[in-house]
């Protein structure tokens, strides 16, 4: 009987000291990171194609896809994307993560670049805060930075 007490009483402790939230773990967005401006559609509501850190500039880039891109992306190797496809590279500063040492995660966004793909190529580039178009070009081949940005390759996900 006083081991079934124990038991119960080892059990009871070990809910109520686990309902009270841990007050040095504040959980919150990181609204610093948050992507405002002439935007549309937003690129993070695409799927990640590959991601890489500028550990000169002290930036976090993240290129995102549609579908179609994704889907290209994962089982081609050319930048032959087909009609409909839209790749877009979010590119953000970076800041210390105040819940992980040395980690680092984004801060305010320094660029956003779209290129779309159909008859031909479209580049635009956004910068500022609120994010705004400083840069639209339209062609039959893409641009150099178009070209780069659709000559990565999809990052191998387990």
């Amino acid at each position: 009987m006083k081991i079934i007490s124990l038991v119960g009483l080892v059990v009871l402790s070990s809910a109520v000291g686990c309902s009270k939230p841990n007050p040095r773990v504040e959980t919150r967005l990181n609204e610093d990171a948050r992507l405002m401006g002439e935007l549309t559609p937003n690129p993070m509501q695409g799927k990640v194609i590959t991601s890489w850190v500028d550990k000169r500039d002290s930036t976090m880039s993240t290129l995102y896809g549609n579908d179609a891109a994704v889907n290209y992306a994962r089982r081609n190797a050319e930048m032959k994307y087909p009609a409909g496809s839209v790749v877009s590279l979010v590119t953000w500063n970076q800041q210390e993560d105040g819940r992980w040492f040395g980690g680092k995660i984004p801060a305010t966004p320094k660029s956003v670049e779209v290129v779309s793909v159909g008859t031909g190529y479209s580049y635009q580039r956004f910068e500022g805060s609120p994010l705004k178009r400083v840069e639209n070009t339209e062609g039959a081949a893409p641009n150099e930075r178009a070209a780069y940005l659709l000559s990565q390759r999809a990052a191998v996900l387990p």
